[in-house]
């Protein structure tokens, strides 16, 4: 998104941990120096917010496999749809 003037939109992070609780850490952001490891589940949810237009957060939630591989358990489609 650099260059296009919509950064300043992106006010949410970008995920948290998965967990008994809704939101765990970590609390995925620029600052967050938690690293994620085997076993680790958690979102990434990207979300931009235009003041007097509206807003979207698509989320996808993930698990590090034993092996480090990262497995998506999302399976929902993100194409556009009108209802």
């Amino acid at each position: 998104m650099r260059g296009t003037g919509t950064a300043v939109f992106f006010n949410h992070r970008v995920g948290h941990g998965l967990g008994l609780e809704m939101h765990e850490e970590p609390s995925i952001h620029g600052g967050c120096a938690t690293l994620v490891a085997p076993g680790h589940s958690f979102t990434i949810e990207p979300g931009i917010y235009i003041p007097g237009l509206g807003g979207v957060r698509i989320e996808d939630n993930l698990y590090v496999e034993p092996d480090g591989r990262v497995r998506v358990l999302s399976k929902l489609s993100k194409a556009l749809q009108r209802l």
